[in-house]
């Protein structure tokens, strides 16, 4: 892995990764889209610190609880079209692991401003991605998605070939968890 480059991503819930997904192979050029959707926190770090960013990675997920990411708007890309999202966790975690690795972010990575976002459509004429940006925003309702885990990828030069998953752990939420003796059915009736 010394010569290839890793790829961070955010892993979505199931569910939004799939609607994703299906988004991103009605619309993004076949010939080109060799992923499933995804949410990029860094795009190129060196494989030949992988043991080291892996084991950062590790450590951050083990730290970090599952939370929500705010599907915003429809972002027009030029190019493509993508959904933007905001997450004051999700920022503060690439924030940490960007200064863990400020020697090893590249121009990309070092001037990322954000929104964090999911590309459903790219590398097509301007004209087809406004058409698609304007369909997607009639139909377009705010609402929210889980980031579950980090995803560590390796870049084929087109083709990603996933690396590891590291599941964040499971968001705790006062008083949405039943005692561990108790089950749905054995609730008291109210």
């Amino acid at each position: 892995m010394d010569d290839s480059a890793l790829i961070v991503t955010l892993q979505m819930d199931a569910r939004s990764a799939a609607r994703f997904t299906a988004l991103r192979r009605a619309h993004f050029p076949a010939e080109r889209n060799w992923l499933d959707a995804h949410v990029t926190l860094f795009h190129a770090l060196p494989g030949a610190y992988a043991d080291d960013i892996l084991g950062d990675i590790a450590q951050a997920a083990d730290r970090q609880e599952a939370f929500p990411l705010q599907v915003e708007r429809v972002y027009f890309l030029g190019a493509g079209v993508a959904y933007a999202m905001s997450s004051p966790e999700g920022m503060a975690l690439r924030e940490d692991l960007a200064r863990c690795w400020l020697s090893l972010l590249g121009r990309q990575d070092r001037h990322w401003r954000g929104p964090l976002h999911v590309t459903v459509q790219n590398k097509v004429r301007p004209e087809e991605a406004r058409r698609l940006h304007a369909a997607l925003e009639r139909d377009f309702v705010p609402g929210a998605i889980d980031a579950v885990g980090l995803q560590v990828w390796e870049y084929l030069g087109g083709p990603w070939r996933p690396v590891a998953t590291y599941p964040f752990r499971e968001r705790s939420m006062p008083g949405d968890r039943l005692p561990p003796c108790l089950s749905p059915g054995d609730m008291p009736a109210s």
